[in-house]
């Protein structure tokens, strides 16, 4: 009897799991809504990353500077910018900045996370940079090397590992932190989400969906991180 009963409630699990497949997913074709809201959440962290990547390297730059009101700039800039959360940021540049504009919401949040994460991976490059041990840059130029040679095969290399597993985790900060980006106006994968379950009734279902759905992009950022130190280290 025990084994009958579990049985059927095993058979009630599947047929309930099966429903909200039916319903969140298939009815009225809303994998392809959620999709969507994949492809745009995917769209604002890589072109993000990349401005932020691009303005990080210049703040970068910046920092080492002879100018001192260079340095103090690029200091400023950083301090500001980690310390401002990303919703206000978003909602300054969508609400105030960009206004009166026909600037489309989509690149705005990725100048507000190109602007945002250029602060973190700014210090993050500074951190790399200053984890070389000088030593090996003097040897370098004693040795022939011209001061962008020594920079491109003796620091660059090594920075980048040192900087890769924590610039993994900024990839990883800027794909949770788009979750925002609903706020304005924006149908990312968070907001299709809570779209969807307050259709069809059944947010529990679409929620842990949207979980899942983010921690493979966790997982994948950390399996493309991993495969690419591994090439480098075989490459070298």
């Amino acid at each position: 009897m025990a084994h009958s009963a579990g049985i059927v409630r095993l058979m009630q699990i599947f047929t309930q799991l099966s429903e909200s497949i039916h319903a969140n997913l298939i009815a009225g074709d809303s994998y392809l809504y959620i999709l969507s809201g994949l492809k745009v959440t995917l769209l604002i962290t890589l072109a993000g990353l990349f401005l932020g990547t691009l303005l990080g390297a210049v703040l970068c730059a910046m920092h080492y500077s002879g100018s001192k009101a260079v340095r103090f700039a690029a200091r400023t800039y950083i301090v500001v910018m980690r310390g401002t959360p990303i919703l206000l940021l978003l909602m300054l540049l969508f609400y105030v900045v960009f206004a009166r504009t026909r600037l489309d919401a989509i690149h705005i949040a990725i100048i507000a996370f190109g602007l945002n994460s250029a602060a973190h991976i700014a210090e993050i490059m500074k951190a790399a940079l200053a984890s070389v041990d000088p030593g090996q840059v003097m040897a370098a130029r004693t040795l022939g090397f011209t001061r962008l040679g020594a920079f491109y095969h003796i620091t660059l290399p090594q920075a980048g590992a040192y900087a890769r597993p924590v610039y993994q985790n900024a990839v990883i900060n800027v794909i949770q932190w788009t979750s925002v980006v609903g706020y304005i106006t924006i149908a990312d994968l968070t907001r299709v989400i809570n779209a969807t379950g307050a259709r069809t009734a059944d947010p529990f279902f679409v929620i842990f969906l949207g979980i899942v759905i983010y921690l493979f992009l966790a997982y994948a950022t950390h399996l493309l991180f991993t495969l690419a130190g591994r090439k480098t280290r075989t490459a070298g």
